[in-house]
């Protein structure tokens, strides 16, 4: 039970400290680190739905709707009613939303150089996360299921 020992508090700490320099390198852009996430999103593939952003980003609405609101009031992506659905909400990138990718792209070369790991060391690194996640998703998936199973013969 040594903390030293324990994976979770490895990236909870790394977490933070990617934290700490996204925030610095976010600085000048005037984004939070959950902002620029959705920026890269909607850069890679905009228009998308609030739901497949909250999706992409894994967040729900009661975070996503207010990270939206301050990005529309910086000017950075408007939202609107989906045409061919009433109850979808589109984000869309206004002009200076797309603008500020440009100013972005170095980010991640900036980044990678601050962890102090090679390509080859990133590259596995983020695939070993993948699967965590996705192994820690079933996990809970599982769990709930088996949660569900024990309130059903419960009863």
């Amino acid at each position: 039970m040594l903390l030293e020992n324990q994976v979770c508090f490895e990236v909870h700490a790394a977490a933070r400290a990617l934290d700490g320099l996204y925030r610095r390198l976010l600085r000048d852009l005037g984004l939070t680190y959950p902002q620029y996430l959705a920026m890269m999103v909607l850069w890679e593939r905009e228009p998308v739905t609030v739901k497949e952003l909250g999706a992409a980003l894994r967040l729900d609405s009661g975070t996503l709707s207010p990270l939206l609101k301050r990005l529309e009031a910086q000017g950075l992506v408007r939202r609107e009613r989906s045409a061919s659905d009433e109850r979808s909400v589109l984000v869309r990138l206004t002009p200076g939303g797309a603008g500020l990718r440009a100013r972005a792209e170095e980010i991640p070369a900036r980044v990678a150089a601050a962890t102090g790991l090679g390509l080859e060391e990133l590259v596995g690194l983020r695939d070993t996360l993948r699967r965590l996640t996705a192994s820690l998703d079933g996990a809970v998936r599982t769990a709930a299921a088996e949660d569900g199973d024990r309130a059903g013969t419960a009863r």
